[in-house]
């Protein structure tokens, strides 16, 4: 069994010399990965025991939260803002309206387009979500002062990529006409 060694990546005991474009090992942000996969792996992981007493898993949990955030959100953009397929989308979808969690809607000047919009359910459980993961983000700002979330806001921020014109994100930048629900 290999030691683990969280100052560190691990060594290779074959490159022996050689040269590669990829970083060095030494270079790498070891701390701030693994920092990044525990706290995403507990944030979620809250949500996540909660969900599976509904038969529902994260991507349940992904799309009840944009749909609830974002009233009227078009299943176009929801694959947009998820990215993942349309197969994978339906399966989650059919679910939620067929558990009626969300309600579908054709849009009022294009027909063919469908609207989302969480039912009172649906707003119960992402509320009931929402807050085990504000109790979970409190307790971590508890003791950070100010600037401290700032810099934390200002640092997640600036690890999204917005390359790409993505509604939600528009809005959560403040580039957007859509407003998230308060």
């Amino acid at each position: 069994m290999t030691d683990i060694n969280f100052s560190r990546g691990p060594t290779n005991p074959d490159s022996q010399g050689a040269t590669s474009p990829a970083p060095r090992l030494a270079e790498l942000r070891w701390d701030i990965i693994e920092l990044l996969f525990f706290a995403y792996r507990d944030f979620v992981g809250d949500a996540d025991h909660e969900l599976e007493a509904f038969g529902f898993g994260r991507a349940h949990h992904r799309v009840m939260h944009f749909v609830y955030r974002y009233p009227g959100l078009k299943v176009a953009d929801l694959l947009d803002v998820l990215r993942i397929t349309k197969q994978s989308l339906g399966r989650v979808l059919k679910q939620l309206l067929d558990e009626g969690y969300i309600i579908q809607k054709t849009g009022n000047n294009d027909r063919r387009q469908r609207l989302l919009y969480a039912t009172p359910k649906g707003e119960a459980l992402v509320a009931k979500l929402a807050g085990l993961q504000t109790d979970r983000i409190t307790r971590a700002l508890r003791e950070i002062n100010p600037e401290g979330v700032a810099a934390i806001g200002q640092f997640l921020r600036a690890m999204i990529d917005r390359d790409d014109p993505d509604k939600v994100l528009e809005a959560i930048f403040g580039t957007g006409s859509k407003k998230p629900r308060e």
